[in-house]
């Protein structure tokens, strides 16, 4: 099943040429693409879908979706991984 997962945007740079950014996935911190998501300030939550965010939401969503997530079972183990795994590292080009 293909997931996109919100997270809290906590840190925008650049990497590479890409706008960049780290996100809180409920205390588990990850690095994702922010270059479809230009406007995205720290402190939103975006949708990130295999280390590429979709879109911003706001918290609400982002609690919503996260609730919903975590009564399916989708959330155990889902950022659990000892190295972040984004679109980059797949590539491996990071």
């Amino acid at each position: 099943m293909c997931l996109a997962v919100p997270g809290k945007i906590v840190d925008i740079y650049e990497e590479d040429g890409l706008l960049m950014g780290k996100l809180d996935f409920g205390g588990t911190i990850r690095k994702a693409c922010l270059q479809y998501v230009p406007t995205a300030t720290v402190g939103q939550y975006a949708l990130i879908h295999v280390g590429f965010a979709l879109a911003t939401i706001d918290e609400d969503e982002a609690s919503k979706t996260l609730a919903l997530l975590e009564s399916l079972g989708e959330m155990d183990g889902a950022f659990s991984g000892s190295e972040p795994v984004t679109a980059f590292d797949q590539r491996g080009t990071s």
